[in-house]
């Protein structure tokens, strides 16, 4: 059996795709301290308890929203969206992440003048800043919250649709995502449709909760069908949902980490990664929220070894593979692939 510390470095040198990463969720505890300066409030103003699950905690579902909102209000400007924005991307290419997909609901505060067009921009602003120092490619993902009305969805759906052109391909798609209690996903559905139309990607928040397994919007919209499904569950748990998935070769975003810590799944070992995994379904690893779940990507492919033996050949291969996933066209996935065969000669693909 391999040592741990030799897993851990192959984690970290391998090169991988993170699919799922919410721009708020992400924020490091370093970066909170530096918007909390930024604000004023110094180093005491919110403790890593209230903005982190650290490691061994579990909390209820509701718990990473209450922190979004405190990261929210440190990140209330322009100049804080950017800033956290370059330092998420930084972090993550420090992991070895070579290719990174962002995504974010964009944001009106009124009281500090920040727009949702602002929001985009400082966001794509980062980006672009980044694009020359850090060995990672980044895609941006506008979220549409279940929790707004459907009228701001429209206007994020514009927003996508207006960035996909001006940003020369870096927005890609919309997320559907926001607490899954609250709401109808049905509602979404003709804006959904609408962002398909128009060649953006979907990748939607699907049967996060139990009571989503028999829930009507589900079946609908995996009927749509989505181009990646983030999480999924309890797909599994209803056998007419799970073929549908199936029949579409719809690939899962899963985040070990994050279901455990948010208990909707009650341990490693019964998560539902080993389901799919086991069908050979579409599947890539992904933290969701790294700085609330106090992860890494690295750690989130450590612990899918180490819960389900996964040899360092079957690690390649599921971040391999994950190529295939990302909402960008052939051509760069091509360049993806490359960069990933070079990479490849640097690792040790026998040890165990």
């Amino acid at each position: 059996m391999e040592d741990v510390a030799g897993l851990a470095e192959f984690c970290r040198q391998l090169p991988k795709a993170e699919l799922h990463a919410h721009l708020s969720g992400s924020v490091s505890e370093t970066t909170i301290q530096k918007l909390q300066l930024k604000k004023g409030g110094g180093h005491d103003h919110t403790h890593q308890g209230d903005t982190a699950i650290k490691k061994g905690e579990t909390r209820q579902l509701g718990e990473p929203f209450r922190i979004f909102k405190i990261i929210q209000e440190l990140s209330d400007t322009e100049e804080a969206i950017y800033m956290m924005t370059e330092d998420v991307i930084s972090e993550f290419a420090a992991d070895g992440v070579r290719y990174l997909e962002l995504r974010s609901t964009p944001r009106h505060v009124p009281h500090t003048g920040m727009t949702p067009n602002s929001y985009v921009e400082a966001i794509l602003s980062a980006i672009q800043t980044c694009k020359d120092r850090e060995d990672v490619v980044v895609r941006l993902l506008l979220a549409i919250d279940r929790r707004q009305p459907v009228e701001t969805a429209k206007s994020t759906v514009r927003l996508a649709q207006e960035y996909m052109l001006r940003s020369h391909g870096v927005v890609v798609g919309i997320d559907l995502s926001g607490n899954p209690a609250v709401g109808d996903g049905r509602d979404f559905i003709p804006v959904l449709k609408e962002a398909q139309n128009c060649g953006l990607k979907l990748a939607l928040h699907i049967a996060e909760v139990s009571q989503q397994a028999t829930a009507p919007e589900t079946a609908a919209l995996l009927s749509l069908p989505p181009d990646r499904v983030g999480h999924g569950t309890f797909i599994h748990h209803n056998q007419d949902l799970a073929a549908l998935v199936a029949k579409n070769k719809i690939p899962l975003e899963l985040c070990l980490t994050s279901n455990v810590k948010a208990q909707t799944v009650p341990s490693y070992g019964e998560h539902h990664f080993q389901y799919w995994y086991n069908k050979k379904h579409p599947c890539v690893l992904c933290t969701d929220d790294k700085g609330v779940f106090c992860t890494t990507l690295s750690e989130e492919y450590s612990l899918a070894a180490e819960t389900f033996k996964l040899s360092r050949q079957e690690l390649w291969d599921l971040s391999y593979n994950s190529i295939d996933y990302t909402f960008v066209g052939e051509d760069q996935k091509q360049q993806l692939r490359d960069r990933w065969n070079v990479e490849r000669q640097k690792l040790d693909l026998q040890s165990r």
